[in-house]
């Protein structure tokens, strides 16, 4: 009668005896003793709602809120008010999976619309509903290179993207069947010249390209789309979602298949999340396609109408019939995409984007005229950028947090570098000041 109450002892025995066991510790027979905890949980007694809020004001109080010079991945772009305030209402935020149509038509209608949008930024045919995050976006792209070339089980992928996408791709292709090739880079690019060779052997299902890459720097992929079809192979741009708004388009590359993460567009950065990964494609390949897709349609009384469409619900939750086994579609991120690039249109979108190349370029020259750091690679970049400290990089960064900023991420790879990015978020002030902070200091 009462589902939510916990289960009576006789309940629980009826139950270990259904399976065989004496007592719930057998069911952890197989656990070694020597990493057992063997004693009680350190969990305290019941507090009042007061208490709790005070608790955690306290340890959100342990955060030191720093000024954000770094990228990554992730950058501090502004989120306009109204953006969490259309995804905090209860309507939005409370839905699940719109499976029952009828029912679900502003979920269904925001969802089309964010498709529409991100097919329109990256010139592609068709996005699906978001995935996970742009790691696993990348990941599903290698998987669709795989299941269109259908004999061939080599994909390449360019050393100069985000080690965190290199290492989810990795895991993906280790336990998938996939021989990922890494193409090596020359002077910060992926070198092309090295990339022709590989794909001109023939057996090759997909290549996948970053931009800008994890340096910052803009990559020139004239001609690769076509060396890649002449090869029966695909082209993958991966490319940081805002932008899409300045650079060149994968669409406008000659792409198959565009994916990368959409956090940039008004997600906060919020401690690692969550995120939102995009995959969008050519029409050919939209059967290769994981995730939901929603579509127009009309109902019998001719008004226009959402729907998810092209894929049966198995694709959620029978994995052997799925055309990939990643479930997660982020809708609620979608909302916030789609609020975002809404309010902001294109022009606000380039606004966005100028601001920031002005914010990085002033901050990068400043950066060169303490004498304290050099030019690592030579080359054209957006918002961010690499530089090559020339003391210890470590104890700066440590040293500037304690000031209160986030100078740049370690470079892999490259001893003393630090990536750094600026967006349309910091002020001239505020990197004024962390110059000047850096002077001061004797690292």
């Amino acid at each position: 009668m009462f589902k939510y109450f916990p289960h009576t002892a006789d309940d629980v025995q009826q139950m270990l005896d259904v399976i065989g066991v004496r007592t719930l510790d057998d069911l952890y027979a197989e656990i070694p003793e020597e990493i057992k905890l063997h004693r009680e949980l350190d969990i305290p007694s019941e507090k009042s709602e007061i208490e709790v809020r005070r608790i955690i004001q306290g340890l959100a109080a342990m955060n030191k809120p720093l000024v954000c010079f770094a990228g990554a991945g992730s950058y501090d772009h502004y989120t306009p008010s109204v953006v969490p305030f259309l995804a905090s209402r209860s309507e939005f935020s409370t839905s699940y999976t719109p499976y029952q149509a009828e029912i679900s038509q502003g979920t269904l209608q925001y969802i089309f619309e964010y498709q529409t949008m991100m097919a329109d930024l990256t010139g592609m045919d068709i996005s699906n509903a978001s995935m996970y995050d742009g790691s696993t976006a990348t990941a599903e792209a290698m998987m669709m290179c795989m299941a269109a070339a259908q004999k061939r089980n080599r994909v390449l992928i360019s050393q100069t993207i985000q080690p965190a996408v290199m290492a989810v791709c990795k895991t993906y292709a280790k336990f998938h069947g996939v021989d990922l090739v890494c193409v090596p880079e020359k002077n910060g690019v992926m070198d092309k010249e090295a990339a022709r060779e590989l794909i001109e052997k023939d057996d090759v299902a997909g290549l996948i390209v970053a931009q800008p890459n994890r340096y910052g720097l803009i990559e020139d992929f004239t001609g690769l789309a076509d060396l890649c079809h002449e090869h029966k192979a695909l082209l993958a741009v991966n490319t940081m979602a805002s932008a899409l708004a300045v650079l060149k388009s994968p669409g406008e590359w000659g792409a198959d298949i565009a994916c990368g993460d959409a956090q940039s567009l008004g997600i906060p950065v919020g401690y690692g999340g969550p995120y939102i990964g995009y995959l969008c494609t050519k029409e050919a390949l939209v059967r290769k396609m994981p995730g939901r897709l929603v579509g127009a349609t009309t109902d019998a009384d001719g008004r226009r109408t959402f729907v998810l469409t092209m894929q049966a619900r198995e694709q959620h939750i029978r994995r052997e019939k799925a055309t990939s086994n990643i479930c997660t579609a982020q809708g609620f991120m979608c909302l916030y995409v789609a609020a975002y690039l809404s309010l902001m249109g294109p022009e606000g979108m380039k606004e966005v984007n100028e601001l920031s190349y002005a914010s990085a370029h002033y901050l990068h020259d400043e950066l060169l005229k303490t004498g304290r750091f050099e030019e690592v690679f030579d080359g054209s970049f957006l918002n961010e950028f690499t530089l090559r400290y020339k003391g210890d990089a470590k104890a700066l960064r440590m040293a500037l947090a304690e000031e209160g900023y986030l100078l740049g991420a370690p470079t892999l790879f490259c001893d003393g570098c630090l990536t750094i990015a600026s967006t349309e978020q910091r002020s001239r002030q505020e990197i004024d000041e962390l110059i000047r902070q850096l002077n001061n200091l004797t690292i």
